[in-house]
């Protein structure tokens, strides 16, 4: 989501852009929190050098390896945000969205966060899904919708979790624990976090726990440029939640308890570090503020302010950045840093289950999901399994899908449906012939009447001939069959058919794949008879082949 307004405002992207209306919100704050710490730092010249070739190779592993480097912009700004925004449609869980007439797209909850969805893409008789991150925990958001899933030809799996040696409950245990020995030494707590997600939940969690073991007293402060929005729209969004927290909105009561926290004054929000912040600040205290990479955002402030006491720690919980990795520029460092990374996306135990479930022909998923992760070589329980064997596909790559259209819906008008005769060819199964132009248009395919012939009393004046099509739909309409035959042909029946039309002495001979049968008054002609396929042979003698084409037809059932 970070990256739409690269896409929307500097790629020349004109298509149509669907998402849920919190992912909107919430995809807009976590824009404008980038985009604010962007601008805290500003740059007066633009480095652009070190995209030349001979200077790219030089530069660190970590840099040189990343795709697509030389084609790194500048962040965007606000006003590209607003832009982006602006081309964005919103859309509801189980809305059918039209795809110029060709498919049908509805997003279902995936479960994971607000507005979070998983997409069915369709047609009258293929069906691929598309599932993004998604949970089976009991969260703040709307459970996954796993029923309008099944049966596709094509489940194209990403977004199962980041950490899947770390159980996110274990996680939220060993956060607590950590936070509490970290208070009671006198120490505070740092925890480097996005504007929302995965901290609704935690300060429920955190805020019962710290209660239960006496720390009740000890101030939270949530800091960022979106924080008082981010929990405003939380509370907001009932239709979103899940059915318990849509509950309290009737009662009427809040649907989070960060409601009642900042009311008690337990959490403080603060947009930065200055202003009404200084002067309310106190230690020992949790600091909830962004940006998880340490490279921008309040956080780093704090990582300078408390870094030198060992007293404190640093606890990371999103699961996107390497804790080493985010604490090497602030080395050597004594405060305690902890990893308790709380990643509710789906496991691959689940996801594996899951697949047996849905009932997929084929499965597509990312390289890395074919292998254990580097750091558990052993683990392989911890890859994406299916019958038969996932396709996989590296970043980048552009995929040939094992779907085709072999079907398409045909409408029939209703003047053309009250012509039809159906005919009854076994129990409860009817056919009928039909006869009609067909009119496509925007991938919709509607079988209308033939034109009807003009009378005989109409004017004979020249018409100008202005579209062929006509001419050849009156055309068509005398010369299609009356009628058509099915079934298999009785040899034995045939042959007295022949008899009953006039042809006494026939000879019939057994071969390796049905019978042939010989005219003695014509030689010349031959009846071949296979399964599932009748041919006659009888050239020159158009008399006898009416004769034997009626004696056919005479045992065969016709519509």
């Amino acid at each position: 989501m970070l990256a739409l307004p690269f896409i929307t405002e500097y790629s020349g992207f004109k298509g149509t852009i669907y998402a849920t209306e919190p992912t909107l919100q919430i995809g807009r704050q976590m824009m404008e929190e980038l985009v604010e710490y962007m601008e805290r730092v500003p740059k007066r010249r633009k480095s652009t050098q070190w995209k030349k070739p001979n200077i790219l190779k030089l530069l660190p592993a970590s840099l040189k390896d990343a795709l697509y480097l030389s084609s790194w912009k500048k962040c965007y700004t606000k006003h590209d945000i607003n832009s982006c925004m602006s081309k964005i449609q919103k859309t509801s869980f189980g809305e059918k969205l039209p795809l110029y007439g060709a498919l049908t797209m509805v997003p279902m909850s995936s479960g994971f966060c607000l507005g979070s969805s998983n997409w069915v893409i369709q047609s009258q008789f293929e069906k691929i899904v598309y599932m993004s991150g998604s949970s089976f925990l009991t969260t703040h958001s709307t459970p996954i919708s796993q029923e309008p899933l099944k049966n596709p030809d094509i489940l194209l799996l990403t977004g199962v979790t980041q950490t899947p040696t770390h159980n996110p409950d274990s996680m939220l245990g060993e956060f607590c624990s950590n936070l509490t020995v970290t208070i009671k030494n006198g120490g505070s707590v740092l925890v480097p976090c996005y504007p929302s997600g995965v901290i609704y939940d935690l300060f429920e969690c955190l805020s019962g726990y710290m209660d239960s073991v006496g720390l009740m007293q000890t101030p939270m402060y949530f800091i960022s440029p979106v924080a008082d929005s981010s929990l405003a729209y939380a509370q907001i969004f009932s239709e979103w939640l899940c059915a318990p927290k849509q509950s309290r909105v009737y009662l009427p009561e809040p649907p989070f308890p960060h409601a009642e926290l900042i009311k008690n004054g337990r959490l403080e929000h603060f947009s930065s570090l200055h202003g009404d912040f200084s002067s309310q600040f106190k230690t020992p205290c949790v600091v909830f503020a962004g940006h998880p990479s340490l490279r921008c955002g309040d956080a780093v402030h704090f990582i300078e302010l408390w870094g030198k006491s060992s007293n404190n720690t640093v606890i990371f919980i999103e699961p996107g950045f390497p804790y080493l990795e985010a604490l090497a520029p602030f080395q050597p460092l004594s405060m305690k840093a902890c990893y308790c990374p709380i990643d509710t996306a789906m496991s691959y135990a689940q996801a594996n289950k899951m697949i047996k479930d849905l009932k997929p022909l084929h499965v597509v998923v990312p390289n890395k999901y074919q292998k254990p992760p580097v750091s558990q070589p052993l683990r392989t329980d911890l890859v994406i399994e299916a019958d038969p064997a996932p396709m996989s596909f590296h970043r980048g790559e552009v995929l040939n899908l094992p779907i085709r259209r072999h079907s398409e819906k045909i409408e029939l008008t209703p003047e053309l449906a009250n012509s039809l005769a159906p005919t009854e060819v076994k129990p409860g199964v009817l056919v009928s012939t039909v006869t009609g132009i067909l009119n496509a248009r925007d991938n919709r395919f509607i079988l209308e009447e033939l034109p009807r012939p003009p009378s005989n009393g109409a004017s004979q004046s020249p018409v100008p001939r202005k579209r062929k099509r006509d001419d050849d739909a009156s055309a068509l309409s005398g010369v299609h069959p009356k009628q058509y035959v099915y079934g298999t042909l009785d040899l034995e029946e045939f042959v007295q058919s022949l008899i009953k039309h006039g042809i006494p002495d026939v000879k019939v001979e057994e071969t390796a794949s049905g019978h042939i049968v010989l005219l003695a008054q014509s030689e010349d002609t031959i009846i071949q008879i296979e399964e599932g396929s009748t041919h006659i042979f009888c050239d020159g003698n158009e008399p006898l082949r009416r004769k034997l084409k009626d004696a056919l037809i005479s045992c065969l059932p016709t519509f």
